[in-house]
This record gives structure tokens, sequence and C-alpha cells, in this order.
């Protein structure tokens, strides 16, 4: 194992130095609280993987505002309790059932590597045998794919898929036994967002619509 696991590179020392030394110092009062108090968020965002999204600048939130789950393509599977490894349902299931978040926010963004890879694999081309784990974990977004207007153009597609994904998800989301007893208790909302990385804009989930409308 020695063999494989290495010390930080200097230059990630050198930033966590830089942050400790001014970001932390001024504010340590408020990491020390959330030592001693523990984390209260009251919401949860499940947002993809891409270094790009930067989920708590979006929102000019701090530490322990946000519960944050990511995953490729910011996808919430169905429920399904058969025993099996599930990342996404279980820290969904912890926010709702231990923190007891009041708003779960699905955040998808523009350019999503996952939506073109799942489109690509629910069209059944330029398929990569090599994806073990991401094949079978893009097979979620089938029923968007299949709700996806006839086009030959497939890049119009993939934008298209990555907010009904969004919409897929949230309905995936609803049928979690204890996230429609919160929601039917009125402890919990849900909202679909979904960002545009060059231009900045935001984009939420009109329910009366269903369409996303800009923020």
């Amino acid at each position: 194992m020695s063999d494989f696991i290495k010390t930080l590179p200097t230059h990630l020392i050198k930033r966590f130095h830089g942050w400790k030394a001014t970001t932390f110092e001024q504010n340590k009062s408020w990491y020390q609280k959330l030592a001693s108090h523990g984390q209260h968020p009251r919401a949860m965002v499940i947002s993809c993987c891409d270094s790009r999204v930067h989920v708590t600048a979006i929102f000019g939130a701090d530490s322990g505002e946000f519960f944050i789950h990511r995953n490729i393509a910011n996808l919430i599977p169905p429920y399904k309790p058969d025993g099996d490894h599930h990342g996404t349902s279980a820290a969904i299931e912890f926010a709702v059932l231990s923190l007891k978040v009041a708003h779960i926010i699905v955040l998808g963004h523009s350019q999503c590597g996952g939506i073109m890879n799942g489109y690509h694999y629910c069209k059944g081309s330029h398929i990569n045998n090599e994806f073990v784990f991401i094949n079978k974990w893009l097979n979620i977004l089938k029923p968007a794919y299949d709700q996806l207007p006839q086009s030959d153009d497939s890049d119009q597609q993939i934008k298209v898929l990555e907010k009904e994904s969004i919409k897929v998800s949230l309905s995936n989301l609803i049928e979690f036994p204890f996230v429609k007893k919160a929601l039917e208790n009125n402890e919990l909302v849900l909202h679909g967002l979904w960002h545009d990385i060059g231009t900045g804009e935001l984009e939420m989930l009109d329910p009366e619509k269903s369409e996303f409308i800009k923020v």
C-alpha cells in the first residue's frame, strides 16, 4: 500500500496553509461553533461531480450551510432497498431523517459530461465498455431520454436532457417513503435548478409549467 499512497503535493500544502492563515483565522469563532454544536444545514444539494460546479460559491454559502452530495450527472436513483451499496440514497436518508433538512435541491448544469455520455449510452452509440460502474449508473437517465423529442441535433437533445434528467431525479426522490412523508407533513420542499457554467445564469424548475425559468 505504501507504494501507492503519498503525502500531499507541495502546492496543495501551501494552499492549505494560506487558507488556515487567512479564511480560517478570520472566521475562527464560526468554525469553533460548527465543531462544538454540530451541523444544522437547512438544505441538501445534490450536484454533479464536475469540478466546474462550485455549489457554495453560486449561493455565497459558508461552511455548515449546505449538506452536499455529488455524483455523476447529479442523478437520484429509484428507491431500491435491496441491501446493496447506495451512496446517493444513503445521503438522502441521512439528510431527511437525521439532519431534518427543509430543502433538497437537485442542481444540474450545462456541458455535463455525464449527461452527454448518458445520452449516447441510451441511444446505443459511442458506448465505452471500460465504464463498469458509470454505464449502469447512467441508465437512470433512460426515462428522461425516452421523453426527448425526435431530432437529428444531438447537441440540442443533450441540452434538453440536462434539464429533463432533473425532473426524473425529482420524481424518483418523491418515491422515497421518508421523503414522501416529510413532503406530506410540510417539513420538506424540493427544488430543481440548472446552472449555465459559461454565463453564470441559474434557472429553476417551475412546477406549474414544468419548465425551467431564469432566477
